[in-house]
């Protein structure tokens, strides 16, 4: 019998290449919406690490991983949106010089 441990490990192995797999098709006009994309799916990771963390019943490793998760996905949400912000003014025109 397989533990939840083993399913786990696979699932994340699965999704790594996919991911990997999907990233390096995306031309390079679409990464900027690529971008906001991850940002909203490291949003949804702040929420479920805030459930954990407000839980009862969470054990004190589950905390400590909660905190690094948010921690994680937060730094991943600013710095995409930085990026993003820089990204997005390299397309602006330059005003000035005619």
């Amino acid at each position: 019998m397989t533990s939840n441990l083993e399913i786990g490990l696979y699932v994340f192995m699965l999704a790594t290449f996919v991911g990997l797999e999907v990233i390096r098709k995306v031309s390079p006009l679409l990464h900027t919406p690529l971008m906001s994309l991850t940002n909203a799916i490291s949003a949804i990771s702040v929420v479920g690490a805030i459930l954990i963390i407000s839980s009862e019943d969470a054990s004190a490793l589950s905390k400590w991983l909660g905190f690094i998760a948010i921690t994680a996905a937060v730094t991943n949400i600013v710095s995409g949106f930085l990026i993003t912000d820089r990204m997005l003014k390299m397309f602006k025109k330059r005003e000035g010089k005619k």
